[in-house]
């Protein structure tokens, strides 16, 4: 992830990884935990998985926080489900 990585407010990041975290904990939803076991089975490691999935929290954040958005599952998940593709890249 590299210098994004580097430039992301640590508190903000540390924020977004305990959501995960709650996540996971949860199994809610229950598509983050798939997530994540597939991107370990896809070479990346735990940490780095984790991290992708925060990507996507952070945007449904932005989205429901600054767009003043409900938040939606369903873009939530297809999220999730486009990972390692991150929310904010385009197809191109």
């Amino acid at each position: 992830m590299g210098k994004a990585k580097d430039d992301f407010n640590p508190h903000l990041r540390q924020a977004v990884l305990g959501v995960v975290d709650n996540q996971l904990r949860e199994n809610d939803p229950p598509e983050t935990r798939e997530t994540l076991a597939r991107l370990i089975k896809k070479g990346y490691s735990e940490a780095e998985a984790r991290e992708l999935i925060g990507s996507v929290v952070a945007v449904e954040i932005y989205e429901v926080m600054n767009q003043k958005r409900p938040f939606n599952r369903e873009r939530f998940v297809a999220g999730l489900k486009n990972l390692p593709q991150l929310p904010f890249e385009s197809d191109e």
